[in-house]
C-alpha cells in the first residue's frame, strides 16, 4: 500500500483504489470538506502526476472523461482550491509523492486501463439527501425531488411564486457556471417547459450565484442530480445509463476483455499473474509497450508473485 499524509489531506492506494480524505486544515475548501472521503477506482483514472515546486509540490489525479459526475457538471471550471483530486505536498515529502505516482502508474499499466472516455459514471454522486444554501436560494435534493427556496436576495418576480419543486423526471439537463469578475454564476435545471433564455436572476429553475465562499457547494447539488440523469455518452449512443456504482464494484474497462483473468489477478492468483506477464511480453514484442513500460509492469507483477 502507498500512502501520503499531508495537512491538505491523505491519499492511500491499495492497488485497486485511490482513497482521498480531505484534511482538517483551515485552508481546505468547503467543497472538499463537504464532499468528504472519495474512493477513485483504478478504472476511472486516466493518469497521475506530481508537479514539484520550490516550496511545495502538487499531486494530481487525472480522471477519464465522463467518469465523475462532479467533473461532468463543472466542466473543467472548478478552481484548484476546490478540486478534490489535487493534493498539496510539502517539499520534504516529494519523494513519497513520486513513489505514490510510480505505484499508481504501475497498476494502470498492469491492468491495461485505457485513458479514454467512458459511457457511465464510475464514481458515486455526493451523498443524499443534500441541502446547500448559497446565492439567492437554498436547494434540497433527495434523489427524486429538487426543492428551491428563496431568500431575501431573490428578485421579487422570481420569489413571488413561492418555493419551487421539480421532479427528477422533469429535468433534462443541469448547467453550472462559477462567477467570474463582475459576472454572476448560476446553477440551472433545464426542463422542456421552461425557456432557457431567462437570466438566472429571474429564472425560478435557477440559483443566481454571486461569487461568495459557499457558492462552489452548489456544484455538489448539480453533481448529485447529473449522476441520476442519462450519461451524455450513453444517451448519444442510445444506451440505458447505469446508476453510479459503489467504488468497490467498479472494474477496469480494459479488464473486461478477460473476466476470468481479472478476477483471478485481483486475488493475486499465481497462474493469472503469469498469464498477465506473458501478455505483457507479447505487447512488448509487438511494439505496443516500450522497453521501459514493459520493465515497470513486469516488476509490479513480480512483486505480487
Amino acid at each position: 500500500m502507498a500512502e501520503i499524509i499531508q495537512k491538505d489531506g491523505t491519499w492511500t492506494f491499495d492497488g485497486d483504489t485511490v482513497r482521498i480524505v480531505p484534511g482538517k486544515d483551515k485552508g481546505v475548501s468547503l467543497l472538499r470538506k463537504a464532499l468528504g472521503e472519495v474512493a477513485v477506482p483504478l478504472g476511472a483514472l486516466a493518469g497521475i502526476s506530481f508537479e514539484a515546486g520550490r516550496r511545495s509540490g502538487r499531486l494530481r489525479l487525472r480522471l477519464r472523461e465522463g467518469a465523475d459526475p462532479l467533473l461532468q457538471i463543472t466542466g473543467g471550471r472548478l478552481g484548484d482550491s476546490s478540486y478534490p483530486y489535487l493534493l498539496t505536498v510539502d517539499k520534504d515529502r516529494s519523494g513519497v509523492a513520486e513513489y505514490f505516482v510510480d505505484e499508481v502508474r504501475n497498476a494502470l499499466v498492469v491492468e491495461q486501463v485505457e485513458p479514454g472516455p467512458v459511457d457511465r459514471y464510475l464514481l458515486p454522486s455526493p451523498a443524499l439527501p443534500i441541502t446547500v444554501s448559497a446565492g439567492d436560494a437554498s436547494i434540497t435534493f433527495d434523489g427524486e425531488r429538487i426543492r428551491l427556496e428563496w431568500n431575501w436576495k431573490t428578485e421579487e418576480s422570481k420569489s413571488s411564486g413561492g418555493p419551487r419543486t421539480l421532479a427528477l423526471s422533469e429535468v433534462e439537463a443541469v448547467e453550472w457556471l462559477p462567477s467570474a469578475g463582475l459576472e454572476n454564476g448560476y446553477l440551472r435545471f433545464l426542463t422542456s417547459r421552461a425557456p432557457v433564455s431567462t437570466p438566472p436572476k429571474y429564472d425560478p429553475h435557477a440559483v443566481d450565484l454571486y461569487g461568495f465562499r459557499k457558492d462552489p457547494l452548489m456544484a455538489l447539488v448539480g453533481a448529485a442530480v447529473v449522476a441520476r440523469l442519462p450519461h451524455p455518452r450513453a444517451a448519444s449512443a442510445g444506451l440505458t445509463a447505469a446508476p453510479a456504482a459503489a467504488p468497490g464494484l467498479i472494474k477496469s474497462a480494459a479488464s473486461t476483455t478477460d473476466t476470468a483473468d481479472t478476477a483471478a489477478a485481483s486475488g493475486d492468483d499465481h497462474d493469472a499473474l503469469l498469464r498477465r506477464l506473458r501478455e505483457l511480453g507479447e505487447l512488448h514484442q509487438a511494439g505496443i509497450l516500450t522497453a521501459e513500460e514493459f520493465s515497470t509492469a513486469k516488476q509490479a507483477i513480480l512483486k505480487r508473485l
